[in-house]
């Protein structure tokens, strides 16, 4: 059984900066790939970006040029580094875990989840 914890969150201004990190245990990290996803109220969840274990690393649209994905594999430790918050930022952030992918296969399919942990942004 795999457990995705994840911390980091919080209130920020427009234009600020966060990093969330989600620790996983339970199982070997290796040839996982790590995603974070988010859900905002009254939407459904949605992809944000993953970090394939091969070294992929892939971003929705909507973040690419702003947020940045890492993970420090020796610390079974994945990051999202989110600068230049906007209000539609806020979310729900979820870490979440698969298999190894690479291209499309990145965006869905991961099987394990975090709890979440909120990011709110004002204006």
């Amino acid at each position: 059984q795999v457990q995705l914890v994840e911390s980091g969150g919080g209130l920020v201004q427009a234009g600020g900066s966060l990093r969330l990190s989600c620790v996983a245990s339970g199982r070997t990290f290796s040839n996982d790939a790590m995603g974070w996803f988010r859900q905002a109220p009254g939407k459904e969840r949605e992809f944000v970006a993953a970090a394939s274990w091969s070294g992929g690393k892939y971003y929705a649209d909507s973040v690419k040029d702003r947020f940045s994905i890492s993970r420090e594999n020796a610390k079974l430790t994945v990051y999202l580094e989110m600068n230049n918050l906007q209000p539609e930022d806020t979310a729900v952030y979820y870490c979440a875990t698969r298999g190894d992918c690479s291209g499309y296969g990145c965006y869905v399919g991961y099987l394990f989840w975090g709890q979440g942990t909120q990011v709110t942004v004002s204006s």
